[in-house]
């Protein structure tokens, strides 16, 4: 029985659900407090996240503040494992007994930190310096997880956008959920807040109204951004992947089509992955339907990302999206037209329909950027290169501002160093700053209410 205290939380023991209900003693070890690697700290950070489901913060750093003296703790039993939580945020338990939705995401989380420590970090088969060798690691850690569902039609839609959103934003993208939800397709997001949210909440009404009583709710998230998102509560497939870049190969690799919603700059750094993969000259027949969408107030933003993306980029790039607005029924017809061609590809090709095998991804995408000062400050943003090589560098400045905003590594960095110098050529900085300026004006960057302090300053070549 969970021990209450309203001023110190809870402190009780649960048995893990859905995932992983038994567990090695080597694997236990791997997960004290004293264990080596930093897992301990993974885990308490991790699981702190999903207990804090519903939270009012993207910051990450807060939330670790708020809750120092919270400690989470693996059991070996013989009868399994137990997790003992002391602690724990009053908000995850309903009279004393955890929520059921936030004792599975909690077991997933223990799950996938102990098989990427366990099976993928420190295991000589997978090497993570090869492009093909971080593919492979990234289809077993889906594998385990239970994500990749033979014998089903094409039928997963990713859909990025903001947590940082106008209640009409936050609408319309149920409203486009909804519309997927009708015409038989499930939704996979970054699983937090926003336009995380919102197309899976009107994609569950329209899979209830159709009868639909297996409905996915895919949630990919990453160590590093879960304290700023916590899951919604509508995800019922949660995946922790190490990294970023690997979440977001994750993603390219699961989903049969893309919509984007209006977002800050973790939403550009989405589209600058997904630009710069496709623009890869290997990747040119593969159908790959890409949408950017919103309601008829954000027609402005997309003018802008599209302006942004036609100076640094150039035409080909704005040639592989559509931009529908205030239009969710289109959106969905043209979704279902695009992987209705994906099918049929991967019929040609004989590839699988539950992992894209035949995505070429190189490994500028693939290898972890560490957003600090000195590389943020080295980064080539330049013309004389190639458009996806230069999309690559342009995604690793804004995930750099990512992890200045929400992220508890990036924002101590800030605190102790002052903001990023992102420098380049002034024929991609000066959009890149007029797109930032935009992004902070709307409050794009810090869920609202909140001050946004830059975590950035754009310098150009020579000045």
């Amino acid at each position: 029985m969970a021990e209450y205290d309203p001023k110190k939380g809870i402190d009780t023991q649960i048995s893990p659900e859905g995932s992983l209900e038994v567990l090695s003693q080597t694997e236990v070890n791997r997960l004290k407090c004293t264990s080596e690697n930093g897992q301990y700290e993974l885990l308490r950070g991790c699981s702190l996240a999903v207990l804090n489901c519903g939270s009012n913060t993207d910051d990450s750093k807060a939330v670790l503040a708020q809750n120092q003296q919270y400690h989470i703790e693996v059991l070996q039993q013989d009868r399994g494992i137990k997790i003992h939580l002391t602690q724990a945020p009053a908000s995850a338990f309903v009279d004393g007994s955890m929520i059921r939705g936030i004792r599975e995401h909690l077991s997933s989380v223990l799950r996938d930190i102990v098989y990427v420590s366990s099976e993928v970090e420190h295991n000589s088969r997978f090497d993570l310096n090869d492009s093909d060798g971080i593919t492979d690691a990234i289809f077993h850690i889906l594998r385990n997880a239970g994500t990749l569902k033979t014998n089903t039609k094409p039928n997963m839609v990713v859909c990025w956008g903001g947590h940082s959103i106008s209640r009409l934003e936050y609408d319309y993208t149920k409203s486009v959920g909804h519309e997927l939800g009708l015409r038989n397709l499930n939704i996979c997001t970054g699983c937090g807040p926003g336009a995380m949210k919102g197309p899976m909440k009107g994609a569950n009404l329209a899979h209830a109204k159709q009868r639909i009583s297996h409905g996915r709710y895919l949630g990919i998230s990453e160590p590093g951004i879960i304290a700023a998102e916590s899951p919604n509560p509508i995800v019922n497939e949660l995946v922790i992947m190490p990294d970023i870049e690997k979440r977001l190969e994750a993603f390219v690799r699961v989903g049969h089509g893309i919509i984007v919603f209006p977002g800050g700059a973790g939403t550009a750094e989405e589209i600058l992955y997904l630009l710069g993969i496709l623009l890869n000259p290997q990747n040119d027949d593969l159908p790959f339907p890409v949408i950017f969408t919103g309601p008829e107030s954000s027609r402005e933003y997309w003018q802008t990302i599209n302006q942004f993306i036609g100076l640094t980029l150039g035409y080909q790039a704005q040639q592989r999206y559509k931009i529908i607005i205030d239009d969710p029924v289109r959106v969905a017809r043209e979704m279902v037209t695009g992987i209705d061609q994906v099918e049929q590809s991967r019929l040609v090709s004989s590839d699988a329909f539950y992992f894209n095998w035949r995505l070429k991804i190189s490994p500028e995408f693939q290898q972890p950027f560490e957003p600090s000062h000195e590389n943020m400050a080295s980064l080539n943003i330049h013309l004389d290169q190639p458009p996806h090589l230069l999309a690559a560098n342009l995604r690793r400045a804004f995930s750099g501002i990512v992890a200045g905003n929400v992220k508890a590594q990036g924002i101590t960095a800030i605190e102790q160093l002052g903001p990023f110098q992102i420098n380049g050529e002034p024929a991609i900085m000066e959009p890149l700053d007029a797109l930032l300026q935009s992004f902070v004006q709307q409050q794009r960057m810090k869920l609202p209410g909140t001050e946004y302090n830059p975590c950035y300053e754009i310098t150009k070549d020579g000045k």
